[in-house]
């Protein structure tokens, strides 16, 4: 994997569940791990659902190995939030990763 493609950075967020003491559990999101990689458009659509105007990116990021990483975290990049819906290992090598992502913005 070439450095020079690692230039952005981002923050790989996982979801912590508290109680409330009250029957009801709370969930906030803390930061796993900063990680450098680099950002790769797919597809991007729109569409209105229920008179909502909706939007919805799809992404690949590209860095280097992390161990943990798993579906049910995010990824925070400049200042938008992205969902990750896979996490590839490209040859099973453990020398790099592939996190394939979705942003859905509803305005």
């Amino acid at each position: 994997m070439n450095a020079g493609y690692l230039r952005h950075r981002a923050w790989i967020k996982s979801p912590t569940h508290t109680s409330d003491g009250m029957g009801g559990v709370t969930e906030t999101w803390g930061t796993t791990t900063v990680c450098w990689g680099s950002m790769e458009p797919l597809r991007g659509r729109e569409w209105v659902e229920s008179g909502l105007e909706n939007s919805e990116i799809t992404a690949r990021w590209r860095m280097r190995y992390y161990d943990g990483l798993t579906p049910d975290m995010q990824l925070y990049y400049d200042g938008r939030t992205f969902e990750i819906i896979a996490v590839i290992d490209p040859a099973e090598r453990h020398r790099e990763l592939e996190l394939m992502l979705k942003e859905l913005v509803i305005t």
